[in-house]
């Protein structure tokens, strides 16, 4: 039976939605986020080094990162058809979204969400300062990068039905974090038709439904 250590409002999220796909049966070890910090609580750091989620359990194997977690469990059910096959087109675009996700998409929205905490986090004699350091670092750097990396979902969105083409994917369970924080902190609205009709489609889904009975919604945390 797999273990999922699965942090509440997380990337574990993921693992179970892939296990929910894949029939795979598991069981779920919750964690609650500190309510000051939203960092995971020390009792992870029991499970791995790190301390972070999602971190899986599978007979003497543990592993973290969900990038590598989704591909080990990929490559283990093989039959589920959560990849291309291999050496096709779409097999290259479903290990170009899998990896771009945590490569490129989630760092501008990671550097955002430190920035627009600390504008507001100093007492209010610097406060007015640091505000408007952390302004022009977000109109210099993450808005822009952030605009691109959304503008190059929503022209991929545009060839297929999915990120891999018209079959769903792994890669797609992979993409779908930095498109829910990008629709909670980064300005993602219907002015991108495409990404928010893809958000509706992935919430219908019944095992994406199911992971949330099992581990909570999905809720990328907001500044």
């Amino acid at each position: 039976m797999i273990i999922v250590h699965h942090l509440e409002n997380s990337r574990s999220h993921r693992v179970l939605w892939l296990l929910e796909e894949m029939g795979v049966p598991y069981e779920v070890k919750h964690y609650a986020r500190d309510r000051l910090t939203m960092l995971a609580p020390p009792a992870l750091r029991a499970v791995h080094p790190l301390g972070k989620s999602p971190v899986i359990v599978d007979g003497d194997v543990t592993l973290a990162e969900s990038g590598a977690t989704i591909e080990y469990l990929v490559e283990k059910n093989t039959a589920s058809g959560m990849a291309p096959a291999r050496e096709t087109a779409e097999w290259v675009r479903y290990l170009y979204w899998l990896h771009f996700a945590e490569g490129s998409a989630m760092p501008p929205l990671l550097l955002k969400l430190v920035l627009d905490r600390m504008a507001t986090a100093p007492p209010w004699p610097i406060r007015p300062i640091v505000a408007a350091v952390v302004r022009r670092a977000n109109d210099r750097v993450t808005t822009p990068r952030l605009a691109e990396n959304l503008d190059l979902m929503e022209a991929e969105l545009g060839r297929s039905t999915w990120f891999a083409g018209d079959a769903f994917s792994a890669a797609d369970i992979q993409m779908s974090y930095p498109i829910e924080a990008s629709a909670r902190r980064a300005g993602l609205d219907q002015r991108r038709p495409k990404l928010m009709a893809y958000l509706e489609r992935i919430r219908e889904r019944p095992a994406f439904r199911r992971a949330v009975e099992r581990g909570g919604a999905a809720m990328p945390p907001k500044a």
